[in-house]
């Protein structure tokens, strides 16, 4: 189990920013692999940005790279994801995901992931 928290209010105008968080519930993130997703209105859930625990690997989506920052919390057993410089399409809902047997070529892959947050919404106007 993973929870899910918005550091923030979540409605910001274009270029602010806002910061997300990501912690398990009665476990550590040791050897997980922790994904951010989001889905907009009528789209699928796409990838974000995601990391691997112990090796600090991180991977983004393209749209986001430069803008967004996923890092982790050794002390505090959390993932956030800062997000700079936000636009009107990264409007979602936001998801943070875990697992222990996602494997690199799957870190984009939301089915590669069994433990989900609740989902908060960020909501950027323009």
């Amino acid at each position: 189990e993973v929870s899910c928290r918005r550091l923030g209010g979540g409605l910001v105008q274009a270029g602010g920013s806002l910061r997300l968080s990501c912690a398990p519930s009665g476990d550590t993130f040791r050897g997980y692999v922790v994904g951010w997703f989001r889905q907009a209105p009528g789209k699928e859930r796409e990838f974000v940005a995601g990391i691997r625990w112990n090796s600090g690997l991180t991977s983004y989506e393209d749209s986001v790279k430069g803008r967004f920052t996923i890092s982790k919390d050794k002390d505090k057993n959390t993932v956030y994801l800062q997000m700079n410089s936000l636009k009107p399409e990264d409007t979602a809902v936001y998801y943070c995901a875990a697992d222990r047997n996602v494997i690199l070529s799957s870190m984009r892959d939301s089915r590669a992931y069994d433990s989900w947050g609740q989902g908060t919404q960020v909501t950027v106007s323009s």
